[in-house]
């Protein structure tokens, strides 16, 4: 039998993290805590403002639902949560942990033991020309060899000189831009071929969402090899997912499974991408260590040596001390470091 409460805690940004939907300075997450034997597991709930769909509903009452229901002596797994994808992620990370003893391994390998670690990109939020340049200056000081650059706040002209000072002064950089759909139809093309010029290994969501027909066109014409990531979010049936891919043929998906679903979610993505030949790498949403750490473990065990989005443990003041540690812009786990989960377990 199980017992579940949940937590909420808001997290603060070291800096306001600006993107093309606006600016954060501090995203509140929620964190489902399953007791069984006198050991705790924990799984994070971080939706995004604007973005995730777990927030046209209050979350906190879904979460309470949730304890209510598994303290009423029903399996976890019998809450129907498929319109919740964070809450279902939260569950899933909690059953792990509590399953392998509590200890915050989720799926234990050489990455837990401290062997092996995950390359990581550089991330470069947008602001002004003055604060990029200092953190592009900052990420190649520290020996990034990929840098993902948020586009689409602010002057176009300004972002590609930019990327042009960048490619002139790196030339073996690998540039990700991310979009977050800030093209409009009739400018997407245009934008993406004069971006070209700047040899970029791919543009995240360059259009909003739920535009099929334009999508396909773009992936089929654009210069710049296409990634979708929000484009993913509420798509939770097999063959839509795999529609999807077949009618817009995107080079690359994006995989957050905080706002996917969970692991399970991100491997039926995986599976549909093999046969349409769509490439794919991780990335976080901006969740706390506690997420970091179960989507840094899982990612582990897909053996890719792809650069993925998981440096974004350092974003908060108050982030949980853990043993993911980024050394030589990879990251790693320290099992010899402990937790420090006195914010929500007490």
């Amino acid at each position: 039998m199980y017992q579940a409460r949940f937590k909420a805690q808001t997290f603060r940004f070291k800096t306001p993290a600006s993107t093309s939907r606006g600016i954060l300075h501090q995203k509140k997450s929620w964190f489902i805590i399953l007791e069984n034997d006198n050991l705790s597991g924990i799984g994070e709930c971080s939706p995004i403002p604007g973005l995730s769909a777990d927030l046209n509903t209050d979350l906190e009452t879904i979460a309470g639902d949730l304890c209510e229901f598994i303290n009423a002596g029903h399996h976890p797994r019998e809450f129907d949560l498929s319109c919740y994808p964070s809450v279902r992620f939260g569950l899933e990370t909690a059953m792990l942990d509590l399953k392998n003893g509590g200890r915050r391994i989720i799926y234990p390998s050489g990455f837990t033991a401290g062997h092996i670690s995950i390359p990581v990109n550089g991330l470069i939020w947008m602001g002004t020309r003055d604060h990029m340049e200092k953190q592009i200056e900052e990420k190649i000081e520290a020996g990034y060899k990929c840098l993902k650059l948020k586009i689409g706040a602010t002057d176009f002209e300004t972002e590609t000189d930019l990327l042009q000072n960048l490619r002139r002064a790196h030339p073996e950089t690998e540039i990700r831009l991310d979009a977050n759909g800030a093209f409009n139809a009739d400018e997407a093309l245009k934008k993406l071929d004069m971006l070209s010029r700047f040899n970029i290994h791919s543009i995240e969501q360059p259009v909003k969402p739920r535009q099929n027909k334009l999508l396909a066109e773009i992936c089929n014409k654009s210069p710049v090899p296409v990634a979708l990531d929000e484009e993913l979010i509420g798509i939770n049936d097999a063959g839509r997912r795999r529609e999807l891919l077949e009618e817009v043929r995107p080079a690359y998906i994006v995989l957050k499974p905080g706002l996917l679903g969970g692991f399970a979610a991100c491997e039926e993505w995986i599976s549909i991408a093999k046969t349409t030949r769509t490439g794919w790498w991780i990335t976080s949403a901006l969740e706390s260590n506690i997420g970091l750490n179960a989507i840094a473990q899982w990612t582990a065990t897909l053996r890719t040596e792809m650069v993925q989005g998981l440096g974004t443990g350092t974003l908060y003041i108050n982030n949980f001390p853990s043993p993911l540690h980024i050394r030589n812009t990879r990251l790693s786990y320290l099992p010899e470091i402990n937790w420090d989960l006195s914010q929500i377990l007490t």
